[in-house]
């Protein structure tokens, strides 16, 4: 097997997934029963040989061999993907290795090297979770594959004898799945990664001798009514996966404790040559804490988060608890009160963070994650910056949830928006009309002056109030109160209805008491409302509707 032969066999892998994943999606039921795997592995391997084609050009049987691990490292999806990404990487490491001993090129695959390049698999699929083998599990199967080729090289066969072997030993070790994981036995399936391995190794048959082997068609079983039990606890809520770059082996080995406290299901998968760091696998409840542990360690990237079937709700795989739900970035014990008794889930900003005003594109994504919802509307209230507002929605995009960030520069901007929020109306619209009532709210705020400064309204001392709008100060005036004022009339010189005031950390709520009879007294037909908020920065913030 030569390299174009070994691409072959790629392009050929991915078609036959392609038409045999409803079957393997079908057997899904260990070690979550999600009914995935086929899917899992079509994306894996399509990563795969996409790297093929833009990396490997014209190279030796090891180059291609490098390649496809790369793609599959990266492209991993699920369990079942991590396992794929390491069974490639067998290839690749032994293949490296013959090149080296040949003098730095490998003109093609025999069986020997196959033997060595699956049983090199075998090894590096176990460690990748643990060094715990689970048997009747693609682990079976993939060492009945490895030995029959290991047979098959040391009676000096040829290729198409021996991966004709080893796709026949590992049809038979699927069948025996049943009786090794009795999961597997209770819902009458042989396991589902081992049946997509035996696609692989029936496809690689096919691309050596030209002839697909004929298998039978996996269905689970008819199974008997069984006797009422007790209901399961549910099983984790989400499925967790990213690279993770600059990590060694040893922080590698901590990261696997925290995320097993954290979870089950753990998969650590060194990249190998080509490639650097780890994939990192995790079935958990909390993501974010998932995503924050490898943080410790390293870089992520790539990071993919995905819902499990919730075991107690009866949702169907990969269905949220909620269709919509809207996201308010605000701060102040008082804003959280505000905007989540308006029904809003709240992100508050990390008092502890370098900038504890600013909402990280990370801090983002996780709160999404966190509403449950498949549908997000997010209020960024002036907390984020553009470049993490448009990565951790990007991020949420890629995972699945349906993210719409609304133009809101202030809480009080956010109000209007959540004022017009109607989670049964479609998203597009519900977006459009929270971006709109948003755009229509005028608003501005006051802040107290810390030092001397001339302003675009004259010079300023410590302790004035400054009322601002567009990022310049309109209003200098002697206090917080007298700015407010001033800064009121402005906004209200084109006309409105509603002034909304919050109340930041620091003052008292007799301020907006101040501000609602100089609005009653000198603009009739006006109303204003304010709320002690407890926001730090700017003292007042102001809007009008």
């Amino acid at each position: 097997m030569d390299a174009a032969a070994l691409r072959d066999w790629a392009h050929t892998a991915v078609g036959d997934l392609i038409t045999h994943t409803d079957e393997i999606n079908r057997l899904n039921v260990f070690p979550v029963a999600d009914a995935d795997t086929g899917i899992n592995m079509l994306f894996t391997m399509r990563s795969a040989l996409a790297e093929v084609g833009t990396a490997a050009g014209s190279g030796d049987v090891a180059q291609v061999a490098a390649a496809l691990s790369v793609g599959a490292i990266h492209g991993a999806r699920g369990n079942s993907g991590v396992i794929l990404s390491q069974i490639l990487r067998g290839l690749a490491d032994v293949t490296a290795g013959a090149a080296a001993d040949a003098g730095g090129e490998l003109p093609d695959i025999n069986p020997a090297v196959l033997g060595a390049a699956l049983r090199h698999g075998v090894a590096l699929v176990v460690a990748s979770m643990g060094g715990q083998e689970v048997p009747g599990t693609i682990v079976s199967v993939l060492r009945a594959a490895a030995e029959a080729v290991e047979h098959c090289a040391s009676d000096g066969e040829d290729l198409p004898a021996a991966v004709t072997a080893a796709g026949d030993a590992a049809a038979v070790a699927l069948e025996k799945t049943p009786e090794q994981l009795a999961v597997l036995a209770d819902a009458g399936v042989v396991d589902s990664g081992g049946r997509g391995l035996l696609v692989l190794l029936d496809a690689l048959s096919s691309t050596i001798t030209g002839r697909a082997p004929a298998r039978t068609v996996y269905e689970p079983a008819p199974r008997a009514p069984q006797p009422e039990t007790p209901a399961e606890a549910p099983g984790p809520q989400f499925e967790v996966m990213y690279l993770l770059h600059g990590c060694d082996a040893a922080a590698a080995d901590v990261l696997r404790d925290r995320l097993q406290q954290l979870g089950e299901s753990v998969a650590i998968a060194a990249a190998g040559a080509g490639a650097d760091g780890y994939s990192v696998h995790v079935h958990t409840d909390d993501a974010g804490a998932a995503i924050e542990a490898g943080l410790a360690f390293g870089r992520p990237s790539r990071i993919q988060i995905s819902a499990l079937m919730p075991g107690a709700s009866g949702l169907p795989p990969g269905s949220w608890a909620r269709e919509r739900a809207v996201l308010a970035v605000v701060d102040g014990d008082g804003a959280a009160a505000l905007f989540g008794g308006e029904g809003a889930c709240v992100l508050r900003p990390d008092p502890d963070a370098a900038d504890p005003t600013i909402v990280s594109a990370h801090q983002l994504l996780r709160a999404v994650v966190d509403t449950g919802a498949a549908q997000v509307m997010v209020l960024p209230n002036g907390y984020v910056a553009a470049e993490e507002l448009v990565a951790g929605c990007t991020a949420a995009i890629g995972w699945g949830i349906d993210v719409v960030p609304v133009p809101t520069g202030s809480m009080v901007q956010g109000l209007a928006a959540l004022a017009v929020h109607e989670a049964d109306r479609p998203m597009v619209d519900d977006g459009y009309t929270m971006a709109r009532a948003a755009g229509a709210a005028r608003h501005g705020s006051v802040r107290i002056a810390t030092e001397e400064a001339l302003t675009f309204a004259g010079a300023c001392r410590p302790g004035d109030g400054l009322g601002i709008a567009g990022d310049e100060v309109l209003i200098v005036a002697d206090d917080v109160a007298a700015a407010a004022i001033g800064l009121i009339d402005l906004l209200l010189a084109a006309g409105g209805e509603l002034v909304t005031v919050l109340v930041g950390d620091g003052l008292t709520a007799t301020v907006g008491g101040i501000l609602e009879a100089h609005v009653h007294d000198h603009h009739p037909g006006t109303e204003l409302v304010s709320y002690t908020t407890g926001h730090r920065g700017d003292a007042l913030l102001i809007g009008v509707e």
